[in-house]
């Protein structure tokens, strides 16, 4: 089992006795339905649907003080706090960030609970395994009471990246991305079935519609990665740009139409004159660039 204290995650909590409706109504997945220990990833967007801020969250037990946890980016927990106490508008509800105090470590290739924290799967996919909310200075103690090594966060990293999940911030950027471009409909961050949340409607008009042309896929690639940011050329169009990347497997923003037409044409996909090859992770399930031409 590994373990890794994530330095680019901070924790707003949101507490009182209107919290849960307060944020179902807001967000883009189903936190009506929440319980203690599990944990929900949605996304609070802009009334155009574009994502704010993407984040896991979890409900603490009444007899640990109870409030929903949102495990967010550090970067942009004081803005999002900012954006969260602008809706609440006289809601009985208290949004406070703790980024200072608490963190979030990830742990994968095992299963377990802590003493040390608040502790809940990744509502994502289960390969990613599971994190804790604790104080950053018990992570080590945390990680032995879980039979874990605890290494540095460039691992955990790695495995994200080898998984095909996108980060915001590395893989797409914020306040200019749909949900479906950065794939939280295919890793559980959109509840299509609950009732309405601030950008609903251009959501489910994609949803609907299946008009997704860009998304962040997976990549393959040989000896060194392309720098992130670098654009990806598919013949003489421009079909996208380079993500994060480790050991061979990176994330690329890319627009599918330009890729399938350069796999039936035989076209290469070059970052920085790096070789990119595009991989279908087993979550996927919206249709991928050459698998029409393959089933022919």
């Amino acid at each position: 089992m590994h373990a890794a204290l994530l330095p680019d995650r901070g924790v707003i909590k949101v507490s009182g006795e209107a919290a849960r409706g307060f944020l179902n109504n807001i967000v883009t997945s189903d936190i009506g339905a929440l319980a203690p220990g599990a944990a929900r990833f949605a996304a609070l967007l802009t009334p155009q649907g574009k994502i704010i801020a993407d984040f896991l969250v979890t409900e603490a037990a009444a007899e640990d003080g109870g409030g929903f946890y949102l495990d967010a980016p550090r970067a942009l927990a004081p803005a999002l706090a900012q954006k969260l106490n602008f809706y609440k508008l006289r809601a009985k509800v208290t949004i406070e960030d703790l980024s200072d105090r608490l963190g979030v470590m990830a742990v994968w290739d095992g299963a377990g609970t802590s003493d040390y924290g608040l502790t809940y799967a990744d509502p994502r996919l289960a390969a990613l395994g599971f994190r804790v909310i604790l104080p950053p200075d018990v992570a080590s103690d945390a990680a032995a009471d879980l039979g874990a090594g605890l290494s540095e966060a460039d691992a955990y990293e790695a495995h994200r990246i080898a998984l095909g999940v996108p980060r915001g911030g590395a893989d797409f950027i914020y306040g200019d991305t749909f949900p479906h471009e950065a794939d939280m409909d295919q890793l559980g961050g959109v509840d299509f079935d609950k009732g309405c949340y601030i950008g609903q409607e251009v959501v489910s008009r994609v949803e609907h519609r299946s008009t997704a042309r860009s998304r962040v896929v997976p990549v393959a690639y040989d000896d060194n990665a392309p720098m992130q940011g670098l654009e990806i050329m598919a013949g003489d169009k421009q079909a996208g740009m380079m993500g994060s990347a480790a050991n061979g497997r990176g994330l690329a923003m890319l627009r599918l139409d330009r890729v399938a037409d350069a796999i039936a044409a035989g076209a290469p996909l070059l970052s920085g004159g790096v070789a990119l090859r595009a991989v279908k992770p087993a979550w996927a399930r919206f249709a991928f660039p050459g698998e029409a031409k393959a089933a022919e």
